[in-house]
């Protein structure tokens, strides 16, 4: 999609958003010459602040290729937020409901008209406690095998310093810099044509999430965990400790229960 193409709702976002992202933020930007000129493609970014959509978004209306953001069915219903979610052709995710595929056929053919679909493909802000990338889900990958079209992965660093994740309000000062290093294109072509298995599709989203993470790693100038971090895996690891300390506690009360049963018998 042409910069002459990114339509009313677009630029009239830009009108308004632009201003405040251009006074609050610095920018370091990197990559851009990655994102292809023309053809339906998909960018895979980390999340890591509710500010990073909008800063994100003006990076890459900046280089003429607008963004189809996957985005919660609540936000198109009404007001000019849904008017501007519509407009600019944003596509709703439909969670844990009959709708829940109508997001990935709309993706798929947003690819297939030439457009650009960006993809947050850990579903939300990470969980990780240093806000590295964490797993994954397989949408992303799914997509992008469907269509064989390249994914740009990006790695965006510094929103989270303007509003942490889930913080209320922003830290404006001294004024942040937002980083963006765009790369090239994922390698999937190991992938194609074959059967989309559960493991085939985890492991082209791995190396999707790995191609980002070694992006970050160089924004940040650090080493990303061995370990990418499982919110599955952390909340079973909850529920275990939990039922073990019930058991105990309630291993506890009943010992306590019988030996006070047995001093009132002697």
């Amino acid at each position: 999609m042409s910069r002459r193409r990114i339509g009313f709702w677009y630029r009239l976002a830009a009108v308004i958003a632009k201003p405040p992202l251009l006074v609050l933020i610095k920018r370091d930007w990197r990559g851009m010459e990655n994102i292809p000129a023309d053809g339906g493609f998909i960018t895979a970014v980390n999340h890591n602040s509710h500010l990073d959509p909008f800063a994100y978004a003006h990076f890459q209306y900046n280089t003429g290729r607008v963004p189809r953001f996957l985005a919660k069915h609540g936000l198109f219903k009404k007001g000019f937020v849904g008017a501007f979610m519509r407009g600019t052709g944003q596509i709703p995710v439909y969670r844990e409901t009959t709708n829940a595929l109508s997001a990935f056929r709309a993706a798929i053919e947003a690819v297939d008209r030439g457009e650009c679909v960006a993809f947050y493909p850990e579903g939300t802000l990470t969980r990780d406690p240093d806000l590295w990338p964490m797993t994954a889900k397989t949408g992303v990958a799914r997509v992008a095998l469907q269509t064989k079209c390249p994914v740009i992965p990006v790695a965006q660093w510094g929103a989270n310093h303007v509003l942490p994740p889930y913080a209320k309000k922003p830290d404006v000062l001294p004024r942040k810099t937002h980083h963006v290093l765009a790369g090239e294109p994922v390698d999937l072509a190991r992938f194609y044509d074959k059967e989309m298995t559960p493991d085939l599709l985890k492991e082209a989203t791995e190396a999707i999430m790995a191609a980002i993470t070694e992006l970050l790693e160089e924004l940040r100038g650090e080493q990303a965990p061995q370990k990418r971090y499982d919110p599955r895996e952390v909340r079973l690891a909850q529920r275990r400790k939990a039922k073990e300390t019930s058991a105990d506690g309630n291993s506890a009360a009943s010992s306590r229960t019988e030996q006070g049963s047995s001093e009132e018998s002697k």
